[in-house]
C-alpha cells in the first residue's frame, strides 16, 4: 500500500473510532518509515501507538480475529529482577551481554550511521547454566517487558494451526519494545532436513524463520537450546549473536555458593570450596536446589537444627540422587547384558 494510502487510511480510522484499525495501519506505517531508514519519524510513530490504550474485547466476542490481544496468549510476562552482574558468566558472554545493552541504550547513535542494534540472541548448552536469567537480565538492564513463550499455547495438532498462532505471537510482540524468550527452541526450530519430521514442522519452521527476519530491532529475540545439533542450519544464520553457555567449573560454583551463603542468616563451617567439591561436577540450578534444600532442612528444625547439621544430612542424601549420567550407564549395562546373553 502507498504511503499516501496508508495516511488516508490512518484518518479514517481515528474518525471513526476503529482503534484496531488504526493501529494496524500506523503499524505498516511505521514499518514504512523504517524501510525508508525514516527511523525518527518511524520511532515517535511506534511511540505513540503505545500510548493508545486498547478497549478489551466484549465478554459476547464469539470470533477470536476481533480480539486484539490474541498473541498475548502465547506468552508469560515475567517481572525481570536479575540483572547482568548478578550473573556468573564467562567473559564472552557477559562482554556480548554488555555490548547488546549498550547498542539499544545508544540505538539513535548507531541508526545515525545506518545501523541498527542487534537483536537475535541464541544461547546453546547444557540445561540449568544460566540461559534464561540472562534473558531475564537483558529485559531487567533495559527496561523492557520480559516475555517467556507459551509452547503448551503456541503449537497446535491440526494443520496450519501452529503456523496462525506464531503469527498472531509475532504480531502482538512487535506493537511495543520487549525481549522475547523462546526456551527450548529446538521445539519449533527443527532441522528440516530430518527424515523423521513431518511436512508440518517443516513449515513451521519455515515460517518462524520468515517472522524472525520481519522483526523489529526493538524486539529482542532470545532462543535457547540444550541440544543445537537439532536446530535447522537456517535458523543460526539468523541469529546475529550466537553464545555458548557451557557447564561452569568447580571455581564457577564456588563463587556462586558463596553469594549464596553470605546470604544466610547464619554461615555454615564448612567452607564454600568444601562443599562445591563434595557436590562434584553440578550445574547452577543444581547448586541452587541443594542449597534450597539445606534451609529448607534447617527453617522446619524450628531452630532444634543447625546449619551445618542440616548441611551434613543434606550431603549425605546427595550422593544417592538420581542423574542422567547414572540413568545412561544403567542403560549400557542393560544393553550389555543382553546382547552377551546367550539366545
Amino acid at each position: 500500500m502507498a504511503r499516501s494510502d496508508l495516511l488516508v487510511s490512518l484518518v479514517r480510522a481515528g474518525a471513526a473510532g476503529d482503534r484496531e484499525a488504526l493501529r494496524s495501519t500506523t503499524e505498516a506505517l511505521v514499518a514504512d518509515e523504517r524501510a525508508k531508514k525514516h527511523y525518527i519519524v518511524a520511532d515517535r510513530l511506534q511511540r505513540a501507538l503505545s500510548a493508545v490504550p486498547v478497549t478489551p474485547p466484549a465478554l459476547t466476542a464469539s470470533s477470536p480475529h476481533l480480539n486484539p490481544s490474541n498473541g498475548r496468549e502465547a506468552i508469560l510476562e515475567v517481572t525481570a529482577r536479575l540483572r547482568i552482574d548478578d550473573l556468573i558468566l564467562s567473559l564472552p558472554v557477559k562482554e556480548s551481554g554488555r555490548q547488546l545493552i549498550e547498542e539499544h541504550r545508544r540505538a539513535d547513535v548507531l541508526r545515525a550511521s545506518g545501523y541498527e542494534p542487534r537483536h537475535r540472541v541464541l544461547l546453546s548448552g547444557p540445561p540449568g547454566n544460566g540461559k534464561t536469567s540472562f534473558a531475564e537480565a537483558l529485559a531487567e538492564s533495559l527496561g523492557l517487558p520480559f516475555y517467556v513463550v507459551r509452547y503448551d499455547a503456541l503449537i497446535g495438532s491440526y494443520l496450519g494451526e501452529t503456523n496462525a498462532r506464531l503469527r498472531k505471537l509475532f504480531d502482538y510482540v512487535r506493537t511495543t519494545p520487549s525481549v522475547l524468550f523462546f526456551d527450548e527452541f529446538d521445539a519449533i526450530g527443527k532441522e528440516r532436513g530430518d527424515t523423521h519430521e513431518t511436512g508440518e514442522i517443516k513449515r513451521v519452521v519455515s515460517f518462524l524463520l520468515m517472522q524472525l527476519d520481519q522483526l523489529p530491532s526493538y524486539v529482542i529475540v532470545v532462543a535457547a537450546t540444550n541440544h543445537g545439533e537439532l536446530l535447522d542450519r537456517a535458523v543460526w544464520r539468523r541469529f546475529q549473536m550466537r553464545l555458548s553457555m557451557p557447564a561452569p567449573q568447580r571455581k564457577d560454583v564456588t563463587v556462586f555458593l558463596d553469594r549464596i551463603l553470605s546470604d544466610w542468616p547464619d554461615a555454615p563451617k564448612m567452607s564454600a570450596a568444601r562443599i562445591s567439591a563434595k557436590l562434584g561436577t553440578v550445574s547452577y540450578a543444581e547448586a541452587l536446589d541443594f542449597c534450597q534444600n539445606v534451609r529448607r532442612r534447617q527453617v522446619l528444625g524450628l531452630g532444634e537444627l543447625s546449619v551445618d547439621d542440616a548441611l551434613r544430612a543434606e550431603l549425605e542424601l546427595w550422593t544417592s540422587r538420581v542423574t542422567p549420567e547414572a540413568i545412561s550407564a544403567e542403560r549400557s549395562d542393560q544393553a550389555s547384558s543382553k546382547a552377551t546373553r546367550p539366545s
